[in-house]
């Protein structure tokens, strides 16, 4: 119980203290450990099995609440054509995930965590840019831990 406390210590400060770059990250990994997650619930026919379904909607909800706080953090004056292709990418990417939650489809699961994890690399470069100043006034509520 002590790790655990600890380590929820220790990422509490790592968000608190997170430049926004950082915290975008932080989500864009939340996101593609619970496509992850939902991804290695399907046995080989392709199907999720009747005791992992509760689980595997709960990892794509809480994917949709990370799409949905990216989506709210665009800046949509200053972001100008970059914004708008965000929001089309996470417009599509919650729809591809209601789909993938309905029909239990593997295929859009995986190609969202491909792409998902294709943009946390990219704000991970932008992260580690001199241009991003801590976000020490920030928080979220959102849960990205699973």
């Amino acid at each position: 119980m002590g790790y655990n406390h600890a380590y929820n210590a220790y990422k509490n400060t790592d968000i608190r203290t997170a430049s926004q770059g950082h915290l975008i990250v932080l989500l864009y990994e939340g996101a593609v450990r619970q496509l992850s997650i939902a991804s290695e619930l399907f046995d080989a026919d392709g199907k999720v099995k009747a005791p992992d379904i509760e689980k595997y909607s709960i990892c794509l909800q809480k994917t949709q609440a990370i799409i949905t706080e990216l989506q709210v953090s665009l800046d949509m004056d200053k972001g100008g054509e970059i914004a708008k292709n965000l929001m089309s990418l996470y417009i599509y990417f919650n729809s591809e995930l209601m789909a993938a939650s309905i029909n239990q489809n593997k295929q859009k699961v995986d190609f969202v965590r491909t792409m998902m994890s294709q943009l946390a690399d990219s704000w991970r470069q932008i992260a580690n840019s001199t241009a991003n100043a801590p976000a020490s006034n920030m928080s979220s509520s959102l849960n990205i831990e699973g």
